[in-house]
């Protein structure tokens, strides 16, 4: 039972938006739990599935009661992610627009990384993702959930949008889930009713306005912008639609839904825009507005740039660390200091552009460092899909043991093998960990050991 009070005038502000109950509403929020849902991550096999699975998404599904998470190792494996099942349906909205041929994605606004896992789960290694966080302090959180769902294909960045500016037409794809008034996380949050007023909703809009004002140039003609937003207030939502509209030249698309879903079809007040409303009570979710629009304009040509920022490659160092990578000629290797770096070689020339324009935190998988002849491997890799595991020990772990390497604590393995070791659970890497005679010294990365007692 949620005793939140709702801020004053919330409730009457929307009244008027399409689709919305009162009465079915309330009882949604003071009445009913939130829904715990994940998605399971498609490029690590897992048994980590249902009965109830999220319907606009193949990979999303319910759990009955909400576990400690902290405490499975399969989710520090990145095995699944723990996501809100509404924000999923941009899964549905990709199906609907990707095309055949490779693309180019920008998740704008993208930490954690829930949305930024879920579109590189809809993605091939042909096609790439460029995850940028605005906010410095929750760029770390975004690298080490990308790690975590270990594909080559994607960069991290930290930039403002205006910063995109420079990238005239470069992406295919822009997702822009934009800061908001939040409403639409009340039941789970309901912190953030303290937040909430009629003036920063508009302080949002016009945030919204700047923020899709600047990255617009980056979107290639016939590019796709997917925005969306947790909030309820159509000021956020359709205004933004027909402020598009009327700003740019971008055509509306209308996305195809059933009707059990729950979802609200709505359409703008001047252009007819189509956007998807969810509304606790009505859909197993939170709240949430999303909608998709075509760029039926250039805005005009990027300047190409051929400088390479990455060190010259030393062939017999080379030589060490190709072993250590699955089909090694598919990837583009580069060294950043010390460390030893991989991305899908078709990605090469976009990264030195990228690395030329933006503020990049991390690219592709790191491998790690050279010790004289010995690779000395980073976590990245040990999460990594790119891991040749013919070329590493394996050693698997009980649940017990798995919580103690997770910790960072001494494990006692009586193991016949001596040397580097990547350590599994129920077949899924955790990292890695050095197998000596009489001891073993665990590499899991200090900052993200678990530090909390465990469940009551």
């Amino acid at each position: 039972m949620q005793n939140h009070q709702f801020p004053a005038n919330f409730i009457d502000s929307l009244s008027d938006e399409p689709g919305f109950d009162r009465v079915n509403f309330v009882e949604a929020h003071q009445n009913n739990e939130p829904p715990t849902s994940i998605r399971v991550n498609p490029f690590k096999k897992t048994t980590l599935k249902t009965d109830d699975q999220v319907p606009w998404c193949p990979e999303g599904f319910y759990l009955d009661t909400r576990p400690s998470f902290t405490f499975d190792p399969l989710f520090h494996a990145g095995s699944y992610y723990v996501q809100e099942a509404s924000s999923m349906f941009i899964a549905h909205i990709l199906k609907q627009i990707k095309p055949a041929e490779p693309v180019k994605i920008l998740d704008l606004c993208a930490a954690p990384g829930g949305k930024s896992t879920l579109l590189n789960s809809a993605m091939t290694p042909d096609d790439l993702l460029v995850a940028n966080e605005i906010i410095k302090t929750r760029v770390p959180i975004l690298a080490d959930n990308l790690s975590r769902w270990g594909t080559a294909n994607t960069i991290v960045t930290n930039n403002d949008p205006k910063d995109f500016n420079r990238l005239h037409g470069f992406f295919d794809i822009i997702l822009v889930d934009a800061p908001c008034s939040g409403s639409g996380m009340f039941r789970k949050d309901p912190a953030a009713m303290d937040e909430w007023s009629e003036a920063n909703v508009n302080l949002c809009h016009q945030r919204q306005e700047r923020i899709l004002a600047d990255i617009y140039p980056a979107l290639t003609e016939d590019g796709y912008l997917i925005y969306s937003t947790c909030s309820y207030s159509h000021q956020e939502n359709e205004d933004i639609l027909d402020w598009l509209c009327t700003e740019f030249e971008l055509e509306t698309i209308r996305i195809p839904i059933n009707v059990d879903w729950g979802i609200v079809e709505t359409q703008s007040a001047e252009k007819k825009a189509w956007g998807y409303r969810f509304y606790p009570g009505k859909v197993k979710g939170e709240g949430l507005f999303v909608s998709c629009l075509k760029k039926k304009e250039s805005s005009g040509n990027l300047i190409s740039f051929k400088n390479n920022k990455n060190q010259k490659l030393v062939n017999t160092e080379f030589d060490l660390v190709k072993p250590y990578i699955n089909d090694p000629a598919n990837y583009y290797f580069f060294k950043m200091n010390d460390d030893w770096l991989a991305i899908n070689q078709q990605h090469k020339e976009s990264l030195n552009l990228l690395q030329h324009h933006l503020y990049i935190k991390k690219s592709g998988v790191r491998i790690g460092k050279l010790a004289g002849r010995d690779l000395v491997a980073d976590h990245e890799l040990a999460l990594s899909t790119i891991v040749n595991k013919n070329a590493v020990a394996e050693t698997e772990l009980s649940y017990d043991d798995a919580i103690l390497y997770l910790r960072r604590e001494n494990l006692i393995i009586n193991e016949a093998k001596k040397g580097w070791s990547l350590m599994t659970y129920q077949g899924q890497a955790l990292g890695w960990a050095k197998l000596l005679p009489n001891r073993v010294n665990n590499y899991y990365p200090k900052e993200l050991r678990i530090l909390s007692q465990g469940p009551k």
